[in-house]
């Protein structure tokens, strides 16, 4: 009887087993800043600057708070997946694809300094 159950709960329409798009981004964070922003490029990671420090994963919440507030999305579309107790971590963003996410970022660091010639790194792909 319960293998029955089983076999009927793994025979799922295709529709429910699709992924939504959702792309990774490196990033590169230094905590206790003076203030949350969004800094630059460092190397092909993304630079970012919290004013929390990192205790507890208080840190890594902000982050989450900054990159989806900044990049216009619900905040449960952001969340990191590797590097939790690192300087050094992946988000996954999801609802973008890496062009429209390159592309918000970009507008982001030209609004934040103006004048200068910002080079963004490429998105890795999935």
């Amino acid at each position: 009887m319960c293998r029955a159950v089983r076999l009927y709960y793994t025979r799922l329409p295709s529709v429910l087993t699709s992924v939504p798009l959702e792309t990774s981004l490196l990033l590169r964070v230094q905590p206790g800043a003076r203030r949350s922003e969004i800094a630059g490029w460092h190397g092909d990671a993304l630079r970012l600057r919290i004013a929390v420090p990192p205790e507890r994963g208080k840190a890594n919440t902000a982050v989450i708070d900054l990159l989806a507030a900044s990049l216009n999305l619900p905040r449960n579309d952001v969340r990191i997946v590797r590097g939790f107790a690192s300087r050094d971590k992946v988000a996954l963003i999801a609802g973008l694809d890496g062009d429209e996410l390159n592309r918000r970022l970009q507008t982001i660091l030209d609004a934040a300094h103006p004048g200068t010639q910002t080079t963004g790194a490429t998105t890795p792909d999935q």
